[in-house]
């Protein structure tokens, strides 16, 4: 929208409210942003400050100056339950559940970015989260993907979130994975070494197939278990990561031509269908689906960022990929 405007109102738009009216008049801007334009006292109706509630009666000159300034987002404290497997005066240790971001986003309206998140749980939890990363993520030193299960560390205070980002920099942690992946390896173990980036076409994906601007990422995985389904071959994979890149298990594995389970967006099916050959007459489920990835970060090892001491953590598989390896075993 332009930096100031002027419209006139018809006489068809009499006995609307201002805030209605004035959101069919300007292209791409809500009806909570015109909200906030006029709470800000951007609008100028006949000359006096505009009113979201205002019933107009036809012929005023209404002015609309600059563009609505949204509050800065601040997290919100919200009672969800935790799984914290640690916790000291330093720092937390929580098992995430899948589905759950570990901060807000951007670019939405505020409930919709800044509820149900691990930092509004939280801040519900604990009186003290250190404040390195800012109102929106205050306590978070890395970050799981929202489809990701596992552990993750959360600072307490300053200090320890400067040392623990220090060791994540330094590949001080020790972070390993479980994954459940298409295919069977060819190999029982190996390592990928490959530059990731963000995609030039697709802006949500990452991709290890572009020849500048990649960061450097290594990850090494093991076969634990090969699974000669009826619907099809899988591997069970331990990864563990030396760095820490967006996506970087997904992207690795999906460009060996192992995506992981359940990640539509490396290229796995949405649902998992038995081969023609591998189909009976009498066969029941035919096809099976994962309404999360198969990525679960499953064991964490450090030094306690202020005594030293080595804590190892560990997380059991969720039930759902339980069930899930259960059904794919499962010989009938």
């Amino acid at each position: 929208m332009p930096e100031s405007a002027t419209y006139s109102v018809s006489s068809e738009a009499t006995g609307k409210r201002l805030d209605a009216w004035l959101a069919t008049q300007l292209e791409g801007v809500s009806r909570s942003r015109v909200q906030t334009l006029l709470s800000q006292g951007s609008v100028v109706v006949d000359g006096k400050p505009g009113k979201a509630s205002l019933k107009l009666r036809g012929g005023e000159v209404v002015e609309v100056h600059g563009e609505p300034v949204l509050p800065p987002l601040r997290a919100v404290a919200e009672a969800i339950p935790l799984d914290i497997l640690y916790e000291d005066d330093d720092l937390s240790v929580v098992n995430k559940p899948a589905g759950m971001m570990v901060h807000a986003g951007s670019g939405a309206t505020d409930d919709a970015r800044n509820r149900g998140t691990l930092v509004n749980a939280l801040l519900h939890h604990y009186r003290q989260l250190s404040s390195t990363g800012g109102e929106l993520r205050p306590g978070i030193v890395h970050r799981l993907d929202k489809q990701t299960s596992g552990l993750i560390i959360i600072a307490r205070n300053d200090a320890a979130h400067l040392k623990l980002a220090e060791m994540f920099s330094r590949r001080q942690m020790r972070k390993t994975y479980i994954a459940l992946v298409h295919g069977s390896l060819k190999q029982d173990a190996g390592t990928i070494n490959a530059a990731i980036s963000r995609d030039a076409i697709r802006r949500t994906r990452m991709t290890t197939r572009r020849a500048t601007g990649g960061r450097m990422a290594i990850s090494h995985y093991e076969a634990v278990k090969r699974i000669d389904s009826k619907f099809g071959p899988f591997t069970l994979v331990r990864v563990r990561i030396e760095t820490g890149r967006t996506h970087q298990i997904r992207v690795h594995m999906a460009s060996i031509g192992h995506p992981v389970v359940g990640d539509t967006l490396y290229g796995a099916p949405a649902q998992i269908g038995v081969p023609a050959k591998n189909k009976r007459p009498s066969s029941g489920e035919d096809a099976i689906a994962l309404d999360r990835n198969f990525l679960h970060a499953a064991e964490l090892a450090f030094a306690h960022p202020r005594t030293g001491k080595l804590l190892e953590l560990s997380a059991s598989l969720p039930a759902e990929l339980g069930h899930f390896l259960a059904k794919l075993e499962a010989k009938t």
